[in-house]
């Protein structure tokens, strides 16, 4: 009679079951959250954006495509009990290299995994050799349940995996957000587009462009521009046939030439770059300074109002006029630089005063 022994046999199911289920839903959130806009990049710009990357379908597909390695790892392997984790390796490797994708000028460049992943896969293997050896000097009876100290080693394995992964990752939030707001516009989202990143201080040019972009084509240029932090000059703002502007996915054509048609744009492109002179001498061709002005072109206008002894034009609104004097009066109640500009924030960020005085 042949005797099977239980905890020798099927000791493994539980962590099997349980690692399975952590690994998919690890996998799965990530790539659905997380990092579903990095691939959305790699995988335009690597289809010539002939293709493009639906989050759902590419989450569950990819997951899917690395438990099926893991099965047949963990089959041909052998590892069970205290070193069953070990057989997510290569999916854990792979879910990494799909994370750390960066753009570039010439296409797309992630980590040096040239040399990474072969070396990493050879310590790996070193590893499993040494549990095949190592397995048969394991008690046999140790428990194996949800609550065993063989389960929780597995899952702890899991974790550092699960951390490897994300210290490796493209974590870069302002291409995060530049990919997401991308992703808007190409399906004319546009409400979207301005709310990613809003509470945020991290931007760079090319997000500021994405972002003039999507207030241009609903007319909000004006009105709340310098509501998101501003980076980058006018010349930045510009087309660059090399660069593209660091544009990701958009095309950057029909960006240009939408922006090229909007007078807004070349009025707040002087604002971005503080040339309120230039800016009060042009405004005049575009808007009825008697009539409807957005909150923008009020505020800059108040300013050059107040700073030039002998201004082009004179621009005075009683509630702007009473405002900017309360904006003097509390910078000259705080001394300290630090201090003033943390209050100044606190009651003016997002006016373009606290741009033009306050923001580098």
């Amino acid at each position: 009679m042949n005797f099977h022994d239980p905890y020798q046999k099927n000791g493994t199911i539980t962590i099997k079951v349980v690692c399975a289920i952590v690994f998919c839903l690890f996998s799965f959130f990530w790539l659905f959250w997380y990092q579903a806009d990095v691939l959305s990049v790699g995988q335009h710009i690597l289809s010539q954006g002939y293709t493009s990357y639906n989050r759902t379908v590419g989450a569950l597909l990819i997951t899917l495509v690395l438990q099926v390695l893991q099965m047949l790892i963990n089959f041909f392997a052998g590892l069970h009990r205290r070193t069953h984790t070990l057989t997510y390796f290569p999916s854990m490797l792979l879910l990494a290299i799909f994370s750390s994708v960066y753009p570039s000028d010439d296409g797309l460049y992630t980590v040096a995994w040239f040399w990474i992943a072969p070396l990493a896969l050879l310590i790996w293997g070193a590893l499993v050799w040494a549990a095949r050896q190592i397995l048969p000097l394991n008690p046999v009876k140790a428990p194996t349940g949800f609550f065993s100290r063989i389960m929780w080693h597995n899952l702890l394995l899991l974790l550092l995996m699960m951390i490897a992964v994300n210290a490796v990752s493209n974590s870069n939030a302002v291409f995060h957000y530049r990919a997401h707001v991308e992703k808007a516009l190409l399906t004319n989202d546009d409400e979207e587009a301005l709310r990613v990143g809003q509470r945020s201080l991290e931007t760079d040019a090319p997000l500021t462009l994405l972002r003039m972009y999507a207030l241009s084509r609903n007319q909000l240029l004006g009105e709340r521009l310098f509501e998101y932090p501003i980076r980058g000059t006018g010349r930045d703002f510009r087309p660059n046939k090399k660069s593209k502007a660091g544009i990701l996915m958009f095309p950057a054509d029909s960006l240009f030439a939408t922006l090229r048609t909007s007078p807004d744009y070349r009025l707040c492109t002087m604002l971005i770059d503080r040339k309120i002179d230039e800016f009060a001498a042009v405004l005049p061709r575009s808007y009825d300074l008697n009539g409807y002005l957005p909150k923008h072109y009020r505020e800059a206008l108040t300013l050059y109002t107040h700073q030039r002894h002998h201004p082009v034009v004179e621009y005075h609104n009683a509630e702007l006029d009473e405002d900017w004097k309360d904006f003097q009066q509390l910078e000259a109640s705080y001394p300290d630089p630090n201090e003033r500009k943390g209050v100044i924030a606190d009651r003016y960020m997002g006016s373009y005063w606290y741009y033009y005085f306050y923001a580098k």
